[in-house]
């Protein structure tokens, strides 16, 4: 059993360097802001289109970046949750509810 988990924590370690290549584009509002993360959660990029770069499209441009960044997030989130439901299922076959 000290084997399995050692090699859990292995495979976990992989898991987190692997999700550092692991890129994510997402959009808010058709492209007008648009975000690149990895699937560690750590943002890229941020790309905002010029029109909303006015004062009175402030409180808007805020908002788009909520709503992309959430994207991103939760896209990032599932990715995770799908390699670590791999990892386990590779490592505890008799344990489905691991993951």
């Amino acid at each position: 059993m000290v084997s399995k988990l050692k090699e859990a924590q292995d495979l976990m370690e992989e898991t987190k360097i692997r999700m550092e290549s692991i890129y994510i584009n997402t959009e808010a509002e058709n492209g007008m802001v648009k975000i690149i993360l990895n699937a560690n959660k750590k943002i890229k990029d941020i790309s905002i289109d010029n029109s909303l770069m006015s004062i009175s499209e402030k409180e808007r441009l805020e908002e788009l970046l909520a709503v992309a960044l959430n994207k991103g997030m939760e896209k990032a989130d599932k990715i995770f949750d799908e390699e670590m439901q791999g990892m386990s299922k590779g490592i505890f076959p008799g344990f489905p509810f691991l993951f």
